[in-house]
């Protein structure tokens, strides 16, 4: 186990008997309560907050924070599986249903942000696992960890599912006054039986348009991700217009759509799922995916084939005045699905061929 320099002072009274702490060496607190039906906090106390991106990635940022490891969103695809792992979890239910919270990563944020060396670059939230999933409303940790960001001038950026962070406008708002503060919303499914499958813990797509429309009342800049976009499940034109049409909409600055790309871990879970539910796409989907996490460059070109013009009817290109980024070629491959910050990436190509074709062939 890899957790012996984590430990735990806080005490809860209104949870319920945590469960034996020997099981997770240097863990003092491992807690179930009511009101999280089936899930388990495991709290620690880390020892740092930010995580420095490796000097090869091609990540448009070089720091994030999470203040949890897990999610109960439960996303089916999400790429953030693997991590679990790393602390000898389960990557499948395990990840959905065990949320390591960081119960001092504002203070610890706070020590590292007052260092002489830092030079106040941009820090991404997000990108692993969301911040603003359930745990958040119990525990509370990312006003901490925005006020720490903004007191010492750095900007950021938000990247969520959640609509928890609609409790936080007003302090993300006055945060926009001292640094530049991006947010993002993943929304990318909007049939309502593969939502409830594929994202079972997450808010509506409803929900989260409003959430959205909330942000940009609140004068905060809004990118959406569409994202991911699953072959032969949400990528018709059909499933795609309705996406733009909403974003658009919704007043959204900016838009990012990228394909699945399936991970070890995320990969294994995903793939039972689609045995389960959809058979005759596992031959496709090996096709598709036999060499790599990513999709290959024909199913990208393809993709951008039939965005190009739904981009365009609905504003959302940069020809019109809009914020477009397209499918990731070869070089953005490294990019987790929504993890893009507000004006990173590239706009979708025009071009001429029958996109209908290409998927039916591979």
């Amino acid at each position: 186990m890899r957790w012996q320099t984590q430990t735990l002072a806080a005490v809860d009274d209104g949870a319920l008997p945590g469960l034996a702490a020997a099981s997770i060496p240097g863990l003092q607190r491992t807690v179930r309560t009511p009101e999280f039906a089936g899930v388990t906090f495991h709290e620690v106390r880390a020892r740092s907050a930010l995580n420095a991106v490796p000097a090869g990635s091609a990540m448009p940022f070089r720091w994030t924070v999470n203040p949890y490891r897990g999610c109960s969103h439960a996303c089916v695809y999400c790429f953030a599986r693997g991590t679990h792992a790393y602390l000898d979890l389960d990557t499948g239910e395990g990840f959905d249903r065990e949320v390591v919270v960081k119960t001092n990563v504002a203070e610890v944020l706070r020590r590292e942000l007052g260092r002489a060396s830092w030079e106040r670059e941009h820090v991404a939230l997000g990108t692993n696992t969301d911040p603003y999933q359930r745990a958040e409303g119990r525990y509370r940790l990312m006003p901490g960890v925005i006020e720490a960001l903004a007191s010492s001038g750095t900007p950021f950026s938000v990247l969520t599912k959640g609509t928890l962070l609609a409790r936080d406008l007003p302090q993300l708002a006055r945060a926009a006054g001292q640094v530049p503060v991006g947010i993002g919303v993943s929304l990318a499914i909007w049939d309502d039986d593969l939502h409830q499958a594929l994202e079972p813990g997450t808010p509506s797509p409803r929900a989260r348009l409003e959430l959205v429309r909330r942000v940009r009342d609140a004068g905060l800049p809004c990118g959406v991700f569409v994202a991911p976009v699953l072959p032969w499940l949400t990528d018709t034109v059909e499933h795609l217009d309705e996406a733009l049409g909403r974003v658009a909409a919704a007043g959204a600055t900016g838009v990012t759509v990228l394909p699945l790309h399936l991970r070890p871990g995320a990969r294994e879970w995903f793939w039972a799922w689609l045995e389960r539910t959809h058979p005759r796409l596992v031959p496709r989907y090996a096709r598709l995916y036999g060499r790599g996490a990513y999709v290959p460059p024909h199913y990208r070109s393809w993709l951008q084939e039939r965005l190009a013009p739904l981009l365009a009817h609905h504003g959302l290109d940069r020809q019109r005045g809009g914020v477009a980024r397209g499918v990731p070629g070869d070089d953005e491959g490294a990019f987790p699905a929504g993890s893009l910050p507000t004006g990173a990436g590239r706009r979708p190509q025009v071009a001429a061929a029958e996109p209908e074709q290409l998927p039916l062939a591979l």
